[in-house]
């Protein structure tokens, strides 16, 4: 249970990175893992063991090559590593609108996946990286979970955030009222891109392998159905989506496993997981199209509020921008 519930909050704090990008501007990405892939490899090349290296990557830098670096720095420079490619490639992506910008993503991931098959003296190709230190334990992979949850409260109060929701309202009224399409997205998505770069850290040093079919579509459409379940145009539609997701996917593994009713050993189908994910997520659309969360966010101790009533300055800032509006 620790180690399925270590799991759930590291695919937590990706689908954090995932809704401060796409639950903010409502384009749906599907190239996130990119960032990902991008920490998870780096961090590899600067922890994994130093007698290997040499041997089995030896395309790398020689500096990194031959020297083994603290993981704390290696966790950092990984993610920072992540940040810069999810701003430079945004630079690009986020002048595209919607639908293409989605898809452009998507194309973002396949390239990745290519270059990171095929390129056998850096990456090992499609062979897995070993002999990766073990140290995320639930306590680590909770505290990143908080962190990245309060870095997603402050972004989506902040004025950036505020601006990015009102394109994904009316693009045009937006960008009438002076807001700057292309930035607001752009730093959202440079943002997103830091803590997809966190969560490919902590599922490296988790699993203690990394393998670049780890990080392609599987993983991808998982983390989208947890945003599309949970709601995608709040915080607390990301969290219930992974809880809800996880709980289930948890449930039907063992009951594909077995279980036992009286005397009688009973197992449901081999991949019946799947068909009851795939069912519950066409049941959430056709009922529920915003999600379990309908995009409200929690408050404490027990009540509900709309995505955009938020307190203090915020409510201020979105009265102004409405009456701008008028």
């Amino acid at each position: 249970m620790e180690r399925v519930s270590t799991e759930a909050l590291i695919r937590l704090v990706f689908a954090i990175g995932l809704y401060i990008f796409a639950g903010n501007s409502g384009i749906v990405s599907f190239g996130h893992m990119t960032f990902c892939a991008i920490a998870a490899y780096a961090t590899a090349w600067q922890t994994c063991c130093a007698m290997l290296k040499p041997i089995t990557m030896s395309g790398l830098p020689a500096f990194i090559r031959d020297n083994t670096f603290p993981l704390l720095p290696a966790a950092l420079t990984s993610i920072g590593l992540a940040g810069v490619v999810a701003f430079t490639s945004g630079l690009i992506l986020m002048r595209l609108s919607s639908l293409s910008a989605s898809i452009s993503t998507l194309a973002l991931m396949f390239i990745l996946n290519v270059i990171y098959s095929n390129w056998t003296t850096v990456t090992m190709g499609s062979s897995t990286i070993v002999g990766l230190p073990v140290y995320v334990t639930i306590w680590i992979a909770l505290g990143c979970a908080a962190l990245v949850i309060v870095i997603a409260y402050l972004y989506q109060v902040s004025r950036w955030g505020l601006m990015l929701r009102a394109t994904r309202e009316d693009e045009v009224a937006a960008q009438a009222s002076g807001t700057s399409l292309y930035w607001s997205r752009l730093i959202a998505f440079t943002l997103s891109g830091f803590v997809a770069g966190l969560a490919g850290v902590l599922f490296a040093h988790f699993m203690g392998t990394v393998s670049i079919a780890n990080f392609f579509l599987n993983h991808t459409f998982l983390i989208v159905a947890m945003l599309v379940i949970g709601g995608m145009q709040s915080l607390a539609g990301a969290v219930v989506g992974v809880t809800f997701i996880s709980v289930v996917i948890e449930l039907f593994r063992r009951a594909e496993v077995g279980f036992s009713v009286g005397s009688m050993q009973m197992s449901i189908p081999a991949g019946s997981q799947e068909l009851i994910l795939a069912g519950i997520m066409l049941l959430i659309l056709i009922f529920r199209k915003a999600g379990i969360m309908g995009g409200k966010e929690l408050r404490w101790p027990w009540s509900v509020r709309d995505d955009g009533t938020v307190a203090g300055v915020g409510q201020v800032r979105l009265a102004r921008s409405a009456n701008c509006h008028r």
